[in-house]
């Protein structure tokens, strides 16, 4: 099958799973094969995660979808994103909102995906490597953020980066196994959604696990 093939097929997929249809057509529009190594380029439209080298991974694109639409983003809107990888799931989202702040741990990753991001003319996001902080407190608040690594916990830390009223979708258990969580920041109390089982990579730095499990 050629990759034109595949990525019609995982489109149309896509298409009965999720009923956004900003979020599809934004999907639709960024090619997956240009955010992975060029040696597995053939298998860029398979519906799971795939190595980008360093211990990290670009994620399912049915998570991608999901993650992205549990968010409920508008033109308008700024979006933090915690872990770049690969940069795909960046480009999805500057296809949505106003403003993207994404950050990123690994050196190498981030310039690859700045590469990539700025080669496909994106001018309203920002990539920045990890500071000793979680997040990007100095562009906040953030009407959205998307965590792209396992946690221990919902971080405090990027619920205080959030505007009210916004919307915070991250991975939360052990290292092996999460549930993905929607968080929308009230004025007194958070309300937290469970849309289900995932695993992802460990989140890496504050906020993460001190030790191994």
């Amino acid at each position: 099958m050629s990759i034109e093939q595949a990525r019609n097929e995982l489109l149309a997929y896509l298409k009965r799973e999720i009923s956004n249809t900003r979020v599809f057509s934004a999907i639709s529009r960024v090619r997956r094969e240009l955010f992975i190594p060029s040696e597995i380029a053939h298998t860029a439209y398979e519906d799971r995660p795939l190595s980008i080298g360093y211990g990290q991974t670009i994620s399912q694109p049915l998570i991608v979808a999901i993650m992205t639409q549990a968010l409920e983003l508008k033109s308008s809107d700024k979006v933090l994103e915690l872990g770049t990888g690969s940069g795909y799931q960046t480009a999805i989202l500057a296809e949505l909102v106003a403003q993207v702040v994404s950050i990123e741990r690994i050196p190498e990753l981030a310039e690859k995906a700045q590469k990539v991001i700025a080669g496909l003319g994106y001018i309203n996001v920002e990539i920045h490597l990890a500071g000793t902080e979680l997040g990007w407190r100095e562009q906040s608040p953030y009407d959205a953020i998307l965590v792209t690594a396992a946690a221990p916990r919902i971080p405090d830390e990027l619920v205080q980066q959030l505007a009210a009223g916004g919307r915070m979708v991250i991975p939360v258990g052990d290292r092996w196994q999460q549930e993905l969580l929607i968080v929308e920041k009230g004025e007194d109390t958070n309300r937290v959604k469970n849309l289900g089982g995932c695993r992802f990579v460990s989140l890496i730095g504050p906020g993460a696990w001190e030790e191994p499990d």
